[in-house]
């Protein structure tokens, strides 16, 4: 069977026909239901008798002291706005980062003198690795 369309490209007109086999189709097929949130899979409780110890989650090295600013994400350093020496205010761009062709900017948590810059332009960095210091 064939089809014939009309299709308007950049004001011009086009008849197309497109053969179609209807007795290969299908019936339509809805698509997926997914649902907003992943099933919740809780483990069955321990034995009483048995005691069971988890290690401590290790803290970013940033966390150790308050004036790093660590990367909020893992990509790579575009451009460092500020130099060591510098003042800087609460919310003031430090850096650029870039991670899937898409900008982040990065701000000071809190005013200060930028003390340490421990990334170069081109770096690729990891979330939680110390970006500059501010005291």
């Amino acid at each position: 069977m064939n089809k014939k369309f009309r299709i308007t490209v950049d004001g011009k007109v086009y008849e197309v026909v497109v053969e179609t086999d209807d007795s290969a189709a299908s019936p339509p097929v809805a698509p997926p239901v997914y649902s907003a949130l992943p099933a919740l899979v809780v483990p069955p409780a321990a034995p009483a008798s048995s005691t069971v110890t988890s290690p401590a989650p290790s803290a970013p090295a940033a966390a150790a002291d308050p004036g790093v600013v660590p990367s909020p994400l893992a990509g790579v350093v575009v451009t460092i706005d500020v130099q060591v020496g510098q003042a800087v205010v609460a919310g003031q761009q430090l850096l650029t980062l870039e991670a899937m062709k898409m900008n982040t900017l990065v701000s000071a948590p809190h005013a200060g003198t930028v003390s340490a810059v421990h990334v170069k332009p081109g770096d690729g960095v990891e979330t939680g690795r110390p970006l500059l210091t501010i005291t």
